[in-house]
């Protein structure tokens, strides 16, 4: 009499087709944030040549705009399938996507009046917070340690006699700790990345104040806001959408500390297609990153909450 095997691990029926699985739900979570890396350096390319024609503040505020409408046209099948989000969904969802929106207009407000490296390393003190208060174990806090440490000397921070530009990137490490914890319960509601599209919407719509201001130019020169739009795919409905997958898949903990990766991204990016070529010092902060990153456990979350 042939035993009975289907409580085993692995085990497959002849007659059962397994369910495929996303190349995002398998592939490594390290290669995702590079992959998410890469496509944010597009945008940012785009990005630096717009604002010679566009302040900041509208040039987010359109990028916002175009990332919701990429985001929703995608999930419009999802949408229709699973109805409406409920009052919690629908809370939650505002929450992520007026802390997003509001996180890409403080950045580029801060880069406006500081150099981009020094405004990367300070607005890490966002993701460092959430990993450094969801650390739990000595290994944990060495890998933390290491890469806060390799961002810093990566990015050659130093302050200067800057104050607005400093209380706006400080605004923007707090809306990037935010879009992290919110963003890790939006991704938990299993609704694609529809909740990452009508948050940006409720985002755009709160933004909007801020954003008119100084948009003359680009209602005059339609090319702007096409511009605008293309930065918004690439930087927000691509990366935050990749994010939204990764999310599902670790804990804030583990996210926090693989954001590190973004700087050793835009360094080998810079040296790849830009003909930046790194310093030494460059390389021991990628180094410190990369030894942190390699450091840190490798805890993911049940699948039942994936």
């Amino acid at each position: 009499m042939a035993r009975d095997l289907s409580h085993r691990p692995g085990f497959v029926r002849l007659n059962e087709v397994p369910a495929k699985r996303s190349p995002l739900d398998v592939a490594p979570p390290e290669a995702l944030f590079v992959l998410s890396g890469i496509s944010q350096y597009i945008g940012a390319v785009i990005a630096v040549r717009l604002f010679e024609q566009l302040a900041p503040g509208p040039s987010a505020w359109f990028r916002v705009i175009g990332a919701s409408l990429w985001l929703l046209a995608f999930s419009a099948g999802e949408l229709r399938r699973n109805g409406r989000f409920t009052r919690e969904q629908l809370r939650g969802a505002a929450l992520f996507g007026v802390s997003t929106a509001f996180m890409n207009y403080t950045f580029y407000l801060a880069i406006d009046r500081l150099d981009l490296g020094k405004g990367v390393a300070i607005e890490f003190i966002g993701p460092i917070t959430v990993a450094a208060l969801t650390t739990r174990t000595k290994r944990n806090a060495g890998a933390l340690a290491l890469a806060a440490l390799g961002v810093v000397v990566l990015s050659g921070i130093e302050i200067d006699n800057e104050p607005l530009g400093l209380l706006f990137i400080f605004l923007a490490a707090a809306c990037w700790a935010a879009y992290i914890v919110v963003g890790a319960r939006v991704a938990q509601y299993n609704r694609g990345v529809a909740g990452l599209g009508v948050g940006l919407a409720i985002g755009a719509v709160a933004l909007a104040p801020f954003g008119v201001w100084q948009s003359g130019p680009a209602w005059t020169t339609p090319s702007l806001i096409a511009l605008c739009f293309i930065v918004g795919f690439f930087s927000n409905a691509v990366a935050y959408g990749i994010d939204q997958f990764t999310l599902r898949r670790i804990p804030v903990r583990r996210f926090s500390v693989l954001l590190a990766l973004l700087p050793v991204t835009a360094t080998v990016f810079g040296f790849l297609f830009l003909d930046q070529t790194p310093s030494r010092t460059d390389l021991l902060g990628i180094a410190l990153v990369l030894a942190g990153v390699v450091m840190q456990q490798r805890d993911t979350l049940p699948r039942e909450s994936a």
